[in-house]
């Protein structure tokens, strides 16, 4: 298990989110419901190096114009426009694989989440190839949310916004649960909270794209990620100020 840090914040200075389309709808769970170890701030430091933003610019480009809302059978379906060059899609709900489309000309392209939750984050990426390899991934959507007439509205948390966490480091070579390959300038997130395309400037680090996810990582957490060696022990668990870019 990698090594993590609980950030105590509360969501009031979190996040500002567009209201939510129905009360009756059930709180959106953490995928992991283990217990989570508590771990002290340790201090540390970074490498001395900046992580540059992350590229993902050759990447096919995400689908847009997405479109639905929750339906009166209690689904919310939602359809997007195709990608040129994509062979399939994926489409998440805070960071979890929701349903794979494979695109074989069928005149609509349709999610549906039969189980919702309140205040999900929905989003979609193409791909060029039939299957999960890191080079065949494209961009991730923007967030999609239930606004308060139960349609679905574009969200991303404002740019600017800060955020006081505890952060932590890992260094785990495989993809990310994204897709992308786990590198310099990625961090693991609760999707829940922040989706997943959203960057951050982390004093220390530098820049990070959210792209993972992880068992511990629940709540007011951020994961940085350093290369195998000494740098992601030398982090340490800081508490810092995140901001959004």
């Amino acid at each position: 298990m990698r090594s993590l840090a609980i950030v105590l914040l509360s969501f009031a200075s979190l996040l500002v989110a567009p209201a939510t389309a129905s009360a009756a709808l059930p709180a959106c769970q953490h995928f992991y419901t283990g217990p989570i170890p508590d771990r002290p701030i340790s201090g540390g430091h970074g490498n001395g190096t900046t992580a540059p933003p992350y590229d993902v610019s050759g990447r096919l480009p995400a689908p847009g114009g997405i479109s639905g809302g929750l339906g009166a059978d209690g689904k919310v379906t939602f359809t997007f426009n195709r990608v040129a060059g994509a062979k399939a899609y994926r489409a998440f709900r805070n960071g979890q694989a929701l349903q794979w489309i494979s695109d074989w000309g069928q005149p609509t392209l349709q999610v549906t989440d039969a189980s919702p939750c309140d205040g999900a984050h929905y989003q979609v990426y193409a791909m060029s190839a039939e299957d999960t390899s890191a080079s065949s991934i494209g961009q991730i959507s923007t967030s999609y949310r239930l606004d308060s007439s139960n349609h679905l509205a574009s969200y991303r948390m404002p740019v600017g916004t800060t955020l006081n966490y505890r952060v932590s480091a890992y260094n785990d070579v495989a993809q990310t649960a994204l897709g992308y390959n786990a590198g310099t300038g990625i961090c693991a997130v609760d999707a829940r909270i922040i989706p997943w395309g959203t960057r951050l400037y982390v004093p220390g680090y530098g820049h990070c794209y959210a792209a993972d996810i992880g068992s511990w990582i629940k709540d007011d957490i951020v994961d940085v990620w350093f290369p195998p060696g000494p740098d992601a022990n030398n982090w340490g668990i800081q508490r810092l100020s995140l901001t959004v870019e």
